[in-house]
């Protein structure tokens, strides 16, 4: 089981609950923070939570994962999930296992964002679900990784 879980949001998902409430709902990053914490803690786990708008920090983060004993990634990249091969590297760079989450059915949507760089290296892929996926994901951390 692991322990330590890093929640990864990437751009414009600090605007959860206000940002297109018929795509993404109206619950906020805040609320899907405080549920993965939860959640982790009623099994003696720990959920650390990051969000940015930039690439560079999302990537430092990860690389900072590493050396801080993090045994799983759930990561929602938003928009760079279609266009980072520099976030796709770092993944792969530190060896820790992720699960990609994304709120809505990246497949039923416009056919750009039906590419995703990270899905073929992921050890479980999310999608279309809500904000549940995270719940999901954080489950999966907690089971299998």
């Amino acid at each position: 089981m692991a322990k330590k879980i890093l929640l990864l949001n990437g751009p414009n998902l600090n605007l959860l609950g206000e940002r297109e409430p018929e795509i993404y709902g109206s619950a906020t990053l805040k609320d899907v923070e405080a549920a993965a914490q939860k959640q982790a803690r009623e099994v003696g786990a720990e959920v650390v939570s990051f969000q940015s708008n930039h690439e560079g920090a999302l990537i430092d983060r990860i690389h900072a994962a590493k050396s801080e004993g993090v045994e799983a990634i759930v990561i929602n990249p938003g928009g760079l999930t279609h266009t980072s091969v520099a976030l796709r590297d770092a993944l792969s760079g530190v060896s820790i296992p992720f699960v990609e989450v994304h709120i809505s059915n990246i497949h039923r949507r416009e056919a750009f964002r039906q590419q995703s760089y990270f899905s073929d290296i992921a050890a479980g892929l999310i999608c279309g679900v809500g904000i549940e996926g995270y719940r999901y994901a954080i489950d999966f951390a907690l089971k299998k990784l």
